[in-house]
């Protein structure tokens, strides 16, 4: 039987984690007769490691993370007899924006991108199983930003790119490709750093840097 904690545990098994459940019985982005979308992020401190040693890491070809992506949540969503869906591979896009506010477990951010309960703003999703069978879902909590009197994140980037909802994409990739960007490149954003609950997330800086290079040559 398919419930909460056995989706919890599988995903540890497979360096990943459960980051949010939701309702998708209503929901038209999901396959046919779908009830529960089980939605899954990086496991803290397991993934990076896991992910380097994986053959998808080593062989040179593009996309290694969404290949491994696509063949861990593949395989685990075949086991289950669910469908695996994806944040990439579009257009069109799966709303993994929308399904992750619609979890309960995720939120707009005073900075504009999501902030997780658990990860903060260092929360990102590989890829969601949608399953036929229902089980309960968890309980859900609030929003953290309500909680949090500093919000540093307003205040944490060097060159104000990202801070007033306002995303100044130019002056972002202008910043991180100067030498007074090098912090921001080899270790991750320094607003979604900010952020005390992004420390949740146990992101390796090796991960960071990772994306931040991807993210220059986007």
């Amino acid at each position: 039987m398919i419930t909460a904690q056995t989706l919890t545990e599988g995903a540890t098994e497979r360096h990943l984690c459960l980051v949010g459940i939701l309702d998708v019985s209503n929901d038209p982005d999901t396959p046919t007769l779908s009830n529960r979308l089980a939605l899954l992020g990086p496991a803290p401190d397991s993934f990076w490691p896991a992910f380097r040693r994986s053959d998808e890491a080593r062989d040179g070809k593009a996309d290694p993370i969404d290949r491994w992506s696509r063949r861990v949540i593949g395989t685990w969503a075949c086991d289950l007899k669910g469908k695996a869906l994806f944040p990439f591979g579009g257009p069109p896009y799966r709303p993994f924006l929308r399904w992750a506010i619609d979890s309960g477990r995720a939120w707009a951010s005073p900075v504009g991108p999501l902030v997780h309960d658990s990860f903060g703003l260092m929360v990102s999703y590989r890829g969601a199983i949608a399953l036929e069978q229902t089980f309960e879902l968890p309980t859900v909590g609030s929003s953290p930003c309500a909680s949090c009197d500093a919000r540093p994140c307003l205040s944490a980037c060097p060159v104000g790119a990202l801070g007033t909802g306002d995303y100044k994409v130019p002056v972002c990739k202008s910043h991180i490709s100067s030498d007074a960007g090098t912090d921001c490149l080899s270790a991750g954003c320094q607003v979604r750093r900010a952020c005390p609950i992004s420390l949740g997330a146990g992101r390796d800086l090796a991960q960071s840097a990772y994306h931040m290079t991807l993210f220059l040559g986007a």
